[in-house]
């Protein structure tokens, strides 16, 4: 007899709790609500408040009319920023292998790993002792043959040369000549020059070595630019063109932000994998950077307009995120959104709102569809587009990492 009654008695607190939770507090409608409890208490004449009729969370409440007290915002229209992002190699936009030209004794190398070369700078020379030779022997010959034609021209002159003699004095001083022009060709052909302006890499040879044809000296490099080449999903072809902006970064410093440029677009998608390659170029400000160093690219594109609202708008429940909304006629609306990208203190959302429509950040407790609403504090629009917009979005609209491997 104890036990129910105890029972009895803790059933009345729970029904006079229930009861005083629905009378006092307008917030809880909604829980009663799905649990069908409320419409039974209307129905049996409970002074059910409604919404606004009392204190709404957050230091909220209704006034006379029954209107709920929140405190508002504007929603504006932003382009969301979306980006392509790849992995990529760099390398120098021009590269040479120094190399011999023919095979022979290294004699010289006018070069330290390091130096800056300009283009037609002599870097090394190969032994050309014979070439030399040649070269005396040629100037002698011409010479000789100079002061043979000299002397068949003075004949001439007397009327004592006939024709044969003076075209085959003509045809040795021309073969004179040509054989100085080939003895100055192979003494050229001895030394390495520069083609391009650039840094020197090793040295790999040494004086007193033996090398052969196109035997390999040390590396040319202009890395006053670089340029990194990277593949992007056919999707985005169209959106992508010469001159649009890179944000660039070494893997190695996460922390350091380049800007880069689109340098060139290949002429077809590739069908095996429905890629585009692209070429990117950085200026290498201060030679900090180095051809093969990897960068993370990223291709800031166009993005669609979507409202922009703050964070503390946004709420969510079994049925996923939603905002209330103020409608013309000054009640709250219930609105899905779906967040489409989070920048510092606001967020843009696919929804069904329209530019300078008021949404709800604070006193939300209290609201229902249709529930009147008086906005008491309107707070300042986020701002469409920051100065301040962050390089890194963590996971934008559009990003695409690619893993394709280097190139």
């Amino acid at each position: 007899m104890k036990l129910i009654k105890t029972a009895l008695i803790c059933l009345g607190l729970l029904v006079a709790g229930v009861l005083g939770w629905a009378v006092f507090l307008p917030g809880a409608h909604p829980v009663l609500e799905r649990a069908g409890l409320l419409a039974p208490m209307r129905a049996l004449g409970l002074p059910i408040a409604e919404n606004g009729g009392a204190g709404g969370g957050g230091g909220f409440g209704g006034r006379g009319g029954g209107e709920v007290r929140v405190v508002g915002q504007q929603v504006v229209m932003a382009e969301a920023v979306s980006r392509v992002v790849a992995i990529g190699t760099a390398r120098p936009q021009r590269s040479v292998m120094l190399t011999t030209e023919v095979a022979g004794t290294l004699e010289e190398v006018l070069i330290q790993s390091g130096d800056w070369v300009d283009a037609g700078t002599q870097v090394a020379q190969i032994n050309a002792d014979m070439q030399q030779l040649s070269l005396a022997r040629a100037q002698l010959g011409l010479r000789d043959a100079q002061a043979r034609a000299d002397r068949v021209a003075q004949l001439r002159q007397s009327g004592s040369a006939t024709q044969v003699q003076i075209d085959e004095a003509e045809l040795a001083l021309n073969r004179a000549e040509l054989d100085i022009r080939d003895a100055e060709l192979e003494l050229r052909r001895r030394q390495v020059v520069a083609p391009i302006s650039g840094w020197v890499g090793i040295i790999a040879a040494e004086p007193g070595n033996q090398l052969p044809a196109n035997g390999e000296i040390s590396r040319l490099d202009d890395r006053r630019k670089l340029l990194m080449e990277f593949e992007v999903s056919e999707q985005f072809v169209g959106q992508i063109g010469v001159g649009d902006d890179l944000e660039v970064s070494p893997l190695s410093r996460g922390h350091e932000m380049l800007t880069g440029r689109v340098r060139a677009l290949d002429a077809r998608v590739d069908d095996a994998n429905r890629t585009l390659r692209i070429q990117g170029e950085i200026d290498n400000e201060g030679d900090r950077l180095r051809p093969g160093m990897a960068f993370r690219i990223a291709v800031p594109l166009a993005g669609e307009v979507l409202p922009l609202v703050d964070p503390l708008a946004i709420q969510w429940d079994r049925g996923g995120a939603f905002v209330w909304a103020v409608d013309d006629e000054g009640r709250a609306q219930r609105v899905s959104v779906g967040i489409a990208q989070r920048r510092d203190d606001a967020v843009l959302v696919r929804a069904d709102l329209t530019e300078g429509q008021v949404v709800v950040l604070e006193g939300v407790q209290s609201l229902r569809p249709g529930a009147a609403v008086d906005v008491s504090d309107l707070r300042p629009a986020p701002v469409a587009t920051p100065e301040d917009a962050p390089q890194e979005a963590a996971r934008q609209l559009t990003d695409t990492e690619d893993s394709t491997p280097d190139i």
